[in-house]
């Protein structure tokens, strides 16, 4: 059975794509592999903490009722929405 091939060829006039080539060139021959199945799963794996962490926001706001003033007009917070400033500093905590 012979090994799957993929061939990457980022566009240099695309900033992401440069620095995603810099950073890629500096890791050492033998190792490329290893960093691209590695940057793959980590990317997996982050995306799901984020589902993980908004389910849970999304929980604790519901409970605590404290999303949009609900607990002063009688309603219960909207589903599956989450308040700007939160988005803002998950986002920030995954840039770090």
């Amino acid at each position: 059975m012979t090994r799957p091939v993929y061939s990457f060829r980022p566009n240099l006039k695309n900033p992401e794509h440069k620095k995603a080539w810099e950073k890629f060139q500096s890791v050492p021959e033998g190792q490329k592999n290893q960093y691209l199945v590695q940057a793959i799963l980590e990317k997996e794996d982050r995306k799901w903490m984020e589902e993980v962490i908004q389910k849970t926001i999304k929980e604790s706001v519901r409970e605590l009722n404290i999303c949009g003033g609900a607990e002063q007009i009688g309603t219960d917070p909207p589903a599956g929405d989450i308040p700007d400033q939160m988005m803002d500093f998950l986002s920030q905590m995954e840039n770090m």
